[in-house]
């Protein structure tokens, strides 16, 4: 009788545990699989280049950047800058660009998907910036928007001349994002200020060039080669997970009575890519 009363109490146990997991696993799921509770801080190593487009002639500056976690969700807007003269400006959302400086070209290639699952964490935007003006000093800053959410800058370059309407002053951002940025879909914007006083004054973005929208990008540390992919799909369900957390409970009900310690899964971390670093050393 003991015996029975025994098993038929763990089998309710069981069973009511399952119920529970079951309950409980789409939000279990669903937290692992939205980017947008991503708390990590943005970490990016970018190289700037200010003369030469693609050639890469003249490296001016290499910075390691870390940022605040991605903001995923909310409309499309932008921190405020802090201008030249130390005010807060409005955001670029409100501003509007000067009649005397434009964007005429930009672009992006991607590079660096080693486990060629279509996203990739290295980034090389270049763009042509304009004026009326015999020469004008600018600098610029670049945003990504994960899913169309909103603006987070990743690179700001040091100051750089333009020399009216030429286009041998092309500039030259390359970027490897290590850590922070979901698997997804990106769009970028380049805006350009004016060094003088910190005025918005142009930009580009998918809005005025498509080849900036839809960009295919994930950070270093999601981009592992060894790691299944399985056509694409990233993560399980809620019945992977309801059925993983069951097995889980079952295991942890028959061992109950035995003593004993678990051991959490042990991560490896990836050993550290020199692409930009080796790139810097030689350009430089």
């Amino acid at each position: 009788m003991y015996m029975k009363s025994s098993v038929g109490r763990s089998i309710a146990m069981l069973a009511g545990i399952g119920v529970l997991l079951l309950g409980l696993a789409p939000f279990a799921a669903a937290g692992v699989n939205d980017p947008s509770i991503e708390t990590a801080a943005r970490e990016s190593t970018t190289l700037y280049y200010d003369q030469g487009g693609r050639d890469r002639t003249s490296l001016k500056t290499r910075t390691d950047d870390r940022y605040e976690p991605l903001a995923t969700g909310g409309p499309r807007t932008k921190p405020r800058r802090v201008t030249a003269n130390g005010k807060t400006s409005s955001s670029t959302s409100e501003a509007k660009a000067s009649d005397d400086f434009w964007i005429y070209y930009a672009d992006v290639e991607l590079f660096a998907d080693d486990d060629n699952d279509g996203y990739f964490y290295g980034l090389d935007v270049l763009f042509d910036a304009d004026t009326v003006f015999e020469i004008a000093d600018v600098y610029a800053v670049l945003y990504l928007s994960y899913e169309g959410g909103p603006w987070n800058e990743y690179a700001v370059t040091e100051t750089f001349s333009i020399h009216g309407a030429i286009s041998d002053d092309e500039y030259v951002v390359v970027t490897e994002l290590r850590s922070g940025y979901p698997t997804g879909s990106y769009d970028l914007l380049i805006e350009l200020y004016d060094t003088y006083d910190g005025a918005f004054v142009a930009e580009m973005g998918p809005e005025h060039n498509s080849g900036l929208g839809l960009l295919p990008l994930e950070d270093l540390n999601r981009d592992d080669p060894r790691r299944d992919h399985h056509n694409g799909h990233h993560g399980g369900g809620p019945l992977d997970w309801s059925f993983a957390l069951l097995l889980g409970a079952a295991a942890a009900a028959g061992r109950m009575r035995r003593p004993g310690r678990a051991a959490g899964p042990k991560r490896r971390s990836r050993p550290a890519q020199a692409g930009l670093l080796a790139e810097a050393a030689v350009t430089g």
